[in-house]
């Protein structure tokens, strides 16, 4: 008997598989496509089939008898490994019925101390197979921990969970080795011996291979995701990943007629991003129906994760992909206006117009939060709510509304409140919208303590839900506001890999970027950014010159720890005395409690403005507004 055998055959050859065989156009002219283009196929991965027999069927407290592997790649055998392995005690009688193993055989077979290393040598670098795997694996890494041997992470492939996927019950009764090796022809017969059994394991790893090769499966990229519930004709749609960059930027999914279905952004790899649309991590039945009548996949590549998101923003606004739900039509977010007219008022509006006196705040997600943040006003101020444009001086006859003789309103319709008095109240909205919200935030406090106290909670909750809405539309003009003015900003931020990420912006929207190594200046690619960046006209503040959410990216850029100001045109300052200090509805109400308790808020209100200051050069952190 010949016990801890390896076997490294190199002449002997099987009839290649279906899924292991490559065309070739003796035509065409050859091209060498890197592994990051098209993955590696698995014609080129090596697999090692592995079975064991054991003395029982928990690793805790049985152990191995026998270890058979067989090592394969591209339908060839490498290399077979077998030998009996000394479990340290004696075989229970059923497990020798079953395997023909008997506790005298294993007399001097070496212990799994001394099998362990040169079996981990055998399948390194290789994908492990099995039948059942958690089984075998699971008997391997324990056997690993006792004898303190590290386990490698080998890739792992289960070949039940590949039959359950492709074989049917019409076709075998069950998933058992013994049913598949008869279904596809094995040419050896499974008999519970470790060899054997590895043998028969690969003929079904080949046939399985072979029924997946049409499903999209032709990858080792592929084998992660190759057992997950995917329909048919979505899998089959894995193709379309092929050769996409492993890069940062844009997918378009499109359709027939070339007909855009789908943008999408990866800031990472577009082929990884890609293909996880065909597995079941995609839970959308939306984008499921998308992928079933998609017919390519276009890559815009990015220099970085900035402008693949921003870019993402632009083609979905151009577009108007019917499978994208965000960001379709930023013409149709609305702003509030302070109206510009002799007694202004509020008004939901889509567009921010240059006017003498008007004030914005948003913009908001939909018209109905908008609304909210007017009632919002309104509740916090005397301004009138009357939609008609009054003339300065009141008509004759003219009469007031409801709310006038309800203390709600001064009522200049009538001449009651003049013009001065009125610009005094509307100067205080103003306020409100652009720098201070704490007179919305009083009022609305000491409105929600009433209903509170009188156990009112559902008027209490729409009271919250307006301070909040008009809080989030103050605090994302206010903070819109200052990059829409800057005609030109550059900053700076550190790549992981030592270089440097460069972005400039022009009034609130993206117009270069790039990225330079460690071993590159960034002084002339800068000068070379502003030199050929977009023009772009400026826009009226505090509307960005760019979609709301492209402005907010880069905002949020920005806002990231180590990115650097290199050049500002303009002047780059928030107010510190806004509604950016609290913008959540809870932390606005505490610092407001505290206020009154007489506790200094943490918010540091005082000061009007908080400029941010250019440097010359790549020094200078992006400071932080309060």
């Amino acid at each position: 008997m010949v016990v801890g055998s390896v076997r490294q055959v190199s002449t002997v050859r099987r009839l290649r598989p279906v899924w292991a065989q490559q065309s070739v156009d003796p035509g065409a002219r050859a091209i060498q496509p890197s592994l990051d283009d098209v993955g590696t196929p698995l014609s080129e991965v090596t697999f090692v089939v592995v079975d064991l027999e054991t003395t029982g069927g928990t690793p805790a407290d049985c152990a191995i008898t026998e270890i058979g592997a067989v090592k394969v790649r591209g339908g060839e055998v490498l290399g077979e490994f077998q030998t009996l392995v000394d479990p340290g005690g004696p075989v229970p009688p059923f497990i020798q019925v079953l395997t023909g193993i008997t506790t005298t055989m294993l007399i001097g077979a070496p212990p799994i101390e001394e099998v362990l290393p040169s079996f981990l040598e055998f399948a390194r670098d290789a994908v492990l197979v099995a039948h059942n795997a958690p089984f075998d694996v699971g008997f391997l890494k324990a056997a690993a921990a006792r004898t303190g041997h590290r386990w490698p992470g080998n890739r792992v492939l289960d070949t039940v969970r590949l039959a359950r996927r492709v074989v049917t019950r019409d076709e075998a009764p069950n998933h058992k080795l013994s049913s598949l090796a008869a279904l596809f022809g094995a040419t050896v017969t499974p008999n519970h011996r470790a060899l054997s059994d590895a043998r028969a394991t690969v003929d079904v790893l080949h046939a399985l291979l072979g029924r997946l090769a049409p499903l999209g499966v032709t990858h080792l990229e592929d084998l992660a995701t190759a057992t997950d519930p995917v329909p048919a004709d979505v899998r089959r749609k894995r193709t379309l990943a092929d050769g996409l960059p492993d890069s940062p930027g844009v997918y378009l999914f499109r359709g027939p007629g070339d007909e855009v279905l789908y943008v999408g952004t990866s800031t990472t790899s577009l082929r990884r991003r890609v293909r996880s649309y065909f597995t079941s991590s995609e839970k959308r039945g939306r984008i499921t129906e998308m992928v079933r009548i998609a017919e390519r996949v276009d890559p815009v590549v990015c220099a970085t994760p900035l402008e693949a998101r921003v870019r993402e923003l632009r083609l979905i606004a151009e577009h108007s992909p019917r499978y994208n739900r965000r960001s379709r039509f930023p013409e149709r977010m609305p702003w509030v206006r302070l109206t510009s007219e002799p007694y202004p008022r509020l008004s939901v509006v889509r567009d921010v117009r240059d006017e003498d006196g008007a004030a914005y705040i948003g913009p908001f997600g939909s018209a109905r939060t908008a609304t909210l943040a007017v009632d919002a006003l309104h509740e916090s101020f005397e301004i009138r709510q009357c939609t008609r444009r009054l003339p300065l001086v009141a008509t004759p006859g003219a009469s007031s509304c409801a709310l006038a003789g309800m203390g709600r309103c001064g009522a200049p319709c009538v001449g009651a409140q003049g013009a001065d008095e009125y610009a005094v109240l509307v100067e205080r909205v103003r306020r409100a919208m652009t720098s201070d919200p704490a007179p919305v935030v009083a009022a609305h406090a000491g409105r929600l303590q009433q209903l509170v106290d009188q156990q009112r909670y559902e008027e209490a909750a729409t009271v919250r839900d307006r301070l909040g809405a008009f809080l989030r539309g103050a605090s994302r003009a206010q903070r819109l506001d200052p990059l829409a003015r800057c005609a030109e900003l550059v900053a700076a931020a550190r790549t992981p890999d030592g270089g440097w990420e460069l972005v400039l912006v022009r009034h609130g929207r993206l117009a270069a970027t790039a990225r330079v190594d460690r071993r590159t200046d960034p002084r002339p690619v800068i000068a070379t950014l502003r030199e050929t960046a977009a023009h772009v006209v400026a826009p009226v503040a505090p509307a960005p010159a760019a979609h709301p959410e492209e402005t907010d990216l880069v905002l949020a850029w920005l806002d990231q720890p180590g990115v650097r100001l290199v050049h500002v045109d303009g002047v780059y300052a928030y107010p510190v005395r806004s509604a950016l200090a609290d913008p959540d509805t809870a932390a606005a109400l505490d610092a407001h409690g505290r206020l009154l308790a007489g506790v200094e808020a943490s918010t540091g209100f005082g000061a009007d403005s908080s400029p941010a200051r250019p440097e010359a050069d790549l020094g200078a952190a992006v400071p932080r507004t309060a």
